[in-house]
């Protein structure tokens, strides 16, 4: 059942609200300011205690202390602000160290796929062509120490080096950036 009130009692109840608004706003966002240390989060949090006083129909004449009642509710929704803060900060820090595991995760596929698919395009070098290779990139020997190993010119050395390099990189187009920094120790 809806309430109607008499115009005059709607007048008293504005005027005492703006009267009761007045004098208590200042300290009241000081107090909230204190707590939450954000101006306007304060004034937000002051403004919803107001709005909620005003939907609670003739409260004000009913308090016996209307300021230890603004003081207590701007208190808790100061608290409740806080603890939402935190929340929404957790989740925050949640979401990114998800996002970094995807992307961990994702990065180690990657590089796994790219080993996989260098093993097949060494695989697929003829022999010598992939010693010279290997040596070279893995074990990091010097081409006229190579030569010397494998009792051949360095001039073949590296013939087998340039045509090695021009299968690989036909071979994993798509995994270039990522393979030059790992055969040449970028």
């Amino acid at each position: 059942m809806e309430i109607h009130h008499s115009p005059a009692a709607n007048a008293d109840k504005t005027v005492i609200f703006e009267k009761t608004f007045k004098e208590h706003f200042k300290g009241l966002h000081a107090y909230a300011c204190t707590i939450v240390k954000d101006e306007a989060e304060a004034e937000e949090i002051v403004q919803n205690v107001f709005f909620k006083l005003w939907e609670k129909d003739g409260l004000i004449q009913t308090l016996q202390s209307v300021s230890a009642y603004l003081y207590r509710a701007v208190y808790n929704e100061s608290i409740n602000y806080l603890r939402h803060e935190k929340v929404k900060a957790s989740h925050r820090v949640y979401a990114m160290r998800m996002t970094e595991e995807t992307n961990n995760k994702t990065n180690r596929a990657s590089v796994t796929e790219l080993e996989r698919r260098l093993e097949e395009a060494l695989n697929e070098l003829p022999e010598k062509c992939r010693t010279v290779f290997q040596m070279s990139r893995f074990e990091e020997l010097k081409y006229h120490e190579i030569a010397v190993k494998m009792d051949i010119s360095v001039k073949t050395v590296e013939n087998h080096m340039g045509k090695a390099l021009k299968l690989l990189r036909l071979k994993l187009v798509d995994y270039l950036p990522a393979l030059w920094l790992i055969l040449f120790n970028l």
